[in-house]
């Protein structure tokens, strides 16, 4: 599976969100994939109306429905169309406690509601996977947006990764562009990848994502 974060690029927000999101949608019918849009939560419920693949908020709160000015609750997130949430990515990181916090809210509100936590060393992903989210996700934040991928900075650790996660589904990201990272991380035992700019910001995203998915195969 791909996640693909449109973070708030502007090619990646308001109706060139919903473009994106298109663009991911005809990538995953044509290569038989998953690829799940993580979307801000303004352009969840715009998109939702012209998709059907599973969207993601880039965020959400433990908080419930009431007098919680400015937080992203549950109940809302669902009436958007939201499937899912990231968590604690590098760009908004969480303590450990609403981490958790949020994720017994979501699991005793809506089982199905899923959630991939992001961490950005072994040591993290060692305390953050007793939380028993859905997914677990390795992201060095110094290689986060660059050139240099995890998977061809240190194998040696997303093989570590996946034993951490154990039967959770491991996914990594920061630095992935091509179908060549995808294999690394897939040999190792990786079951998705995160990935933003490089799709994002990019000439024709539908050629990256057809790139990426072929080192699934």
């Amino acid at each position: 599976m791909i996640f693909v974060n449109f973070k708030t690029y502007p090619q990646g927000s308001g109706k060139k969100a919903v473009k994106l999101a298109k663009i991911c949608q005809e990538a995953a019918e044509e290569r038989k994939i998953t690829i799940i849009p993580l979307v801000q939560a303004f352009d969840i419920y715009r998109i939702s109306q012209e998709v059907k693949i599973p969207l993601w908020l880039q965020h959400l709160n433990w908080h419930p429905q009431g007098q919680y000015t400015g937080w992203l609750n549950l109940e809302t997130a669902l009436e958007a169309g939201a499937k899912g949430t990231i968590l604690n990515h590098s760009e908004h990181k969480l303590p450990f406690g609403t981490i958790g916090r949020t994720i017994k809210r979501i699991k005793k509100s809506n089982p199905q509601f899923q959630v991939l936590i992001c961490c950005r060393s072994l040591g993290q992903a060692e305390r953050l996977v007793k939380l028993k989210p859905d997914f677990l996700a390795y992201e060095p934040p110094e290689l986060i947006g660059g050139e240099i991928s995890v998977s061809e900075s240190n194998p040696t650790a997303i093989a570590h990764f996946v034993e951490i996660c154990g039967g959770m589904p491991a996914i990594i990201g920061a630095g992935i562009k091509n179908k060549n990272d995808v294999k690394i991380g897939v040999k190792l035992g990786v079951k998705g990848v995160l990935v933003s700019s490089h799709v994002v910001l990019a000439e024709d995203p539908k050629k990256i994502l057809e790139d990426l998915t072929e080192g699934f195969l």
